[in-house]
């Protein structure tokens, strides 16, 4: 049985190390993206001023006149000793930037094109392989699927027959030949890292496969079937209130409700029909805590929704786990120390596919030398 595992294993790794080695090392070098650009991206941090912040209404007029041909998504405030940021995305024209606003002055600190830059390279790689998003997608979440199955039969191949073989299938013999210590490496970190492994490779899936979403989704929320995000309607038929424009409204109170936010996020409706968006976050170095709130754009009542990007306190357990799925799978749960072992898991990940091919080429190398004729039968030939 464990010669029919190990075949599974060489050929679905000969398929897909390649792609493996990427996904893991674009992962490595996207691991710490966050806490580099914070240091490197001065215009991120301003002094803190005595006076009210401008409204997200006049960050909006703000930043228009930076990009007066783009349409904004939402605008952001992460505290009185940062800049405003307004967000401007459009996935049919495929931009995306950010306008740094002084909320105190409306001073423009920056205009960042999102999508240009080394970290977008690296996760682009991470996603798609850089290549066409469809065709990328399903080829790194068809890879990530075959990694799954490698990691379970890897488990299995490495899973001792006997106490004697267990001692030796835990640590690395160091003092070895070359051979053996590429074969330990293969194995006993493949074993350590394989637990978080599966792990990042069942949080990849949620997002490489609807299936595999959804029958997730099914499994930790008792058999719920998931519902895809959708705005709101607002009911165009009403009056608009009068005074402050509605999203300052709305951003008054979110302010409000969440004196202890460290980001409150308002986006102005798309459509006549559509709702103000605004969710708060307590911790900006994770999403799921994230509280999602929906108004009217007219009457400013709040309106209910039936997908779990809502108030997170009205979550299930299950649902919980759900909106966890991006921190989980970088890291950030755990804060720093889980993004040093995500960052190290993903290494010993990309190392595999190499130690592997080493592993593989190594023993057939050396089933060439036996199969070939020996010197004095090449001259009895």
């Amino acid at each position: 049985m464990k010669k029919i595992i190990g075949k599974i294993h060489l050929y679905l790794g000969l398929a897909s190390g390649s792609i493996v080695f990427i996904v893991a090392i674009t992962g490595c070098l996207y691991a710490f993206q966050a806490e580099i650009q914070e240091l490197t991206q001065p215009y991120r941090r301003i002094a803190k001023q005595e006076k009210p912040l401008l409204p997200p209404s006049r960050i909006w007029d703000i930043a228009n006149q930076a990009l007066p041909d783009k349409h904004i998504h939402a605008v952001q405030y992460e505290g009185p000793e940062r800049a405003a940021k307004a967000i401007y995305y459009s996935y049919a024209d495929h931009y995306y930037y950010f306008v740094y606003v002084n909320p105190y002055t409306g001073e423009v600190l920056k205009v960042s094109d999102e999508y240009a830059g080394f970290f977008r390279f690296v996760l682009d790689g991470h996603f798609y392989l850089w290549l066409p998003e469809k065709i990328g997608q399903t080829v790194v979440a068809s890879a990530t699927l075959v990694f799954l199955v490698m990691l379970v039969t890897g488990m299995i191949l490495w899973w001792p027959r006997n106490r004697a073989g267990a001692k030796q299938r835990f640590s690395i013999k160091w003092n070895a030949r070359w051979r053996r210590k590429n074969y330990d490496l293969h194995n006993v970190l493949g074993f350590y890292a394989s637990w978080l492994a599966i792990v990042f490779a069942v949080t990849g899936l949620v997002w490489g496969f609807q299936w595999f979403r959804d029958g997730y989704y099914a499994t930790i929320t008792g058999g719920k079937q998931f519902k895809e995000y959708q705005n709101p309607v607002s009911d165009s038929t009403a009056v608009a209130l009068a005074g402050q424009p509605a999203i300052d409204q709305v951003w008054a109170r979110m302010v409000q409700e969440y004196p202890n936010a460290e980001s409150i996020e308002v986006h102005p409706p798309e459509t006549p029909h559509a709702a103000i968006a605004a969710d708060a976050n307590p911790d900006r170095s994770t999403y799921w805590k994230t509280d999602y709130r929906y108004f009217d754009q007219y009457t400013l009542q709040e309106l209910p929704v039936e997908h779990i990007w809502g108030r997170s306190g009205t979550a299930s357990k299950g649902e919980k786990l759900m909106r966890m799925n991006y921190d989980i799978h970088v890291g950030a749960i755990l804060g720093l120390p889980g993004k040093v072992l995500a960052f190290c898991i993903s290494l010993i990940i990309a190392s595999l596919p190499i130690t592997g091919f080493m592993i593989w080429w190594g023993r057939r190398n050396k089933a060439k030398i036996h199969a070939s004729p020996s010197p004095k039968m090449e001259l009895a030939l």
